[in-house]
């Protein structure tokens, strides 16, 4: 089995087996996004407890890629800080955009490194950023004291 054909059984098996799917209580905060490219849909939540993530729950639909981005990164977020989370955004977001040209470290990115093929495809960028983005716009509406979007 090839590279290419992992990563994309591991894309499969997140959009198939959703982690953290169906919105959960308590939460701290939750935002909708939408992708206005393809139509997909996100509502997601976060609870933060004393700086560490205790919980992100989402309702999602759309295509395989943002539905198993955001499994993978609902997966690699929980129990670790808010600040933490945002550093593997900017990583994740780096190598998205870099069209191919931007690696990950596989031990700090787990199943995200799946997603390096899909950055050779720009229209399917957005898909695969869609949770990712939400994940970063709730944890700064926490930082900031905003709980409900405007």
């Amino acid at each position: 089995m090839s590279v290419e054909q992992l990563y994309q059984e591991i894309i499969l098996d997140h959009y198939r087996v959703k982690r953290n799917a169906g919105l959960r209580d308590p939460y701290d905060v939750e935002v909708h996004h939408v992708n206005p490219s393809c139509g997909d849909e996100l509502t997601l939540r976060v609870d933060v407890v004393d700086g560490t993530i205790s919980d992100v729950s989402y309702d999602a639909q759309g295509c395989s890629i943002s539905q198993a981005s955001t499994s993978v990164m609902s997966d690699l977020v929980i129990g670790g800080s808010s600040e933490h989370a945002l550093e593997l955004f900017d990583g994740f977001q780096r190598m998205i955009q870099g069209q191919g040209k931007v690696s990950l470290d596989e031990e700090t990115y787990g199943d995200a490194v799946a997603f390096e093929g899909v950055a050779q495809f720009p229209a399917r960028v957005k898909c695969a950023m869609l949770g990712w983005s939400a994940m970063r716009d709730a944890l700064l509406r926490v930082q900031a004291g905003v709980k409900e979007e405007s």
